[in-house]
């Protein structure tokens, strides 16, 4: 199971910083570096963060308490097979453009 103490707190400490940097960006935002560190916060905000909570952990939930032994089983894991997938790469990717983008931030 995903969820522990040591998961959620680099999952919750990166929204954490991603906050402190998305505020950081605008209260600077003369400076050249300031786009990055607000795309990138972001990026994970709602395309990682987001997308897990609103998406992701609904359809895992659903699942667990989905009856296997039940007539609809099968369509229902196919179902979540494919809406779980898709989501997963959306915050996958999200979480890459969003570290990339804070990585040039610093860089500059």
């Amino acid at each position: 199971m995903a969820i522990n103490t040591l998961f959620m707190g680099i999952f919750l400490g990166t929204a954490a910083a991603s906050v402190f940097l998305a505020g950081s960006a605008l209260l600077n935002w003369y400076q050249p570096h300031a786009v990055f560190l607000l795309i990138g916060s972001l990026l994970y905000l709602v395309g990682t963060l987001g997308v897990t909570i609103l998406f992701n952990v609904p359809l895992n939930d659903a699942l667990a308490i989905a009856d296997p032994d039940s007539a609809n089983s099968a369509s229902l894991w196919n179902s979540y097979l494919t809406n779980w997938t898709m989501w997963n790469h959306i915050r996958t990717i999200s979480a890459l453009f969003a570290a990339a983008a804070i990585t040039i931030a610093l860089h500059e």
